[in-house]
């Protein structure tokens, strides 16, 4: 429920749209930035960045001082994991099983598509290291997934890693061309593997 000050905080006393801080600005900017940095490279202009943000050009290097300040502040939101972690984080215990794995599944395509996407506009020198997390992302797997930990065929950190193998190769564009599959059909591919449908138990020990 909206508090009772929180819509006119939005507007100043004529009732016009408040201005947004530095710190606003900066984000709403980076975030118009993105999805060009991934369809043109560095080489995106800033009157191109501008138009996107819906601001003046003077604006964009009045909050970062210059083009290049802009594309690091975007790439390192790109690879900021706590997104991701939150999503997980957000998955319910009680849900299906299958709407869970799926759930992991997509929030780690979009992680990796989106690194992906945005690695490839860099040279090699520009390109940072992104934080691993793989870790973490097996403990919300495995909180995840504690419900119905004791009948799966792997344990929860195995099956962590066999979805963000598949999640990574599915985002890797040298390894998609002529065989991309939906998100349904992996999620449907990771269900037959973690349950052992149809496998013979002595080849596949818990």
């Amino acid at each position: 429920m909206t508090s009772p000050t929180s819509t006119a905080e939005c507007f100043d006393q004529t009732g016009r749209a408040a201005p947004l801080s530095p710190d606003d600005r900066r984000s709403m900017i980076v975030d118009a930035v993105l999805p060009l940095l991934m369809d043109h490279g560095p080489g995106v202009t800033s009157r191109q960045i501008a138009e996107a943000a819906g601001v003046a050009e003077g604006t964009i290097f009045r909050a970062f001082g210059d083009k290049e300040t802009l594309l690091r502040a975007a790439v390192t939101r790109c690879l900021d994991p706590e997104p991701l972690l939150t999503e997980l984080d957000a998955i319910d215990p009680t849900w299906p099983l299958d709407t869970k794995v799926r759930a992991v599944l997509v929030a780690l395509r979009r992680r990796f598509t989106g690194v992906f996407r945005v690695m490839s506009t860099l040279s090699e020198k520009e390109r940072p290291v992104p934080t691993s997390v793989s870790r973490e992302i097996a403990e919300r797997v495995a909180t995840a997934l504690a419900p119905e930990a004791g009948d799966l065929h792997w344990n929860p950190a195995q099956i962590a890693q066999l979805i963000r193998l598949i999640a990574f190769s599915s985002a890797f564009p040298a390894l998609t061309v002529g065989s991309e599959f939906s998100d349904d059909e992996l999620t449907g591919l990771l269900m037959h593997g973690i349950t052992g449908t149809g496998t013979n138990e002595d080849t596949h020990a818990r």
